[in-house]
């Protein structure tokens, strides 16, 4: 048996628990915590021994989300105005994205969002852009 294995099986309860796809909100939510302050802990550094580990939970977790909480087809107005209500916020309450006469014109459907708008409502909400397109 090669070193590697030996280390896998001597760890994997500790690493298991990370790896491990979770089957209800309670484990989804203790891996969201976990990936978090790993996220923490590593900052902006893409070649921290620990972005590997981010990247796997963060499939794992892509993976429950798709199952668990699929986004539905929807216009991208529809989108920001379903986000908005989730998180108890008015037009004002989004001044990275747009001035509140801007956003009540992409609510109402009479502005389309231009990529500066999509790219701030991506990061505002933590979803992927393409929810916006």
């Amino acid at each position: 048996m090669n070193t590697m294995v030996k280390q896998a099986i001597e760890h994997w309860q500790f690493i298991a628990p990370v790896l491990t796809p979770p089957t209800n909100k309670i484990e989804y939510e203790t891996l969201a915590a976990t990936l978090d302050e790993l996220l923490d802990t590593v900052g902006d550094d893409e070649n921290h021994p620990l972005s590997g580990l981010i990247d796997r939970i963060g499939d794992v977790i892509a993976a429950y989300d798709e199952v668990h909480y699929p986004i539905p087809d929807a216009a991208p107005h529809e989108v920001l105005a379903f986000l908005m209500q989730q998180h108890a916020l008015s037009q004002s309450d989004l001044p990275e994205v747009a001035g509140q006469s801007v956003i009540s014109e992409i609510l109402n459907g009479k502005r389309k969002l231009n990529l500066n708008h999509i790219k701030a409502l991506s990061k505002r909400f933590g979803v992927p852009a393409e929810v916006f397109i």
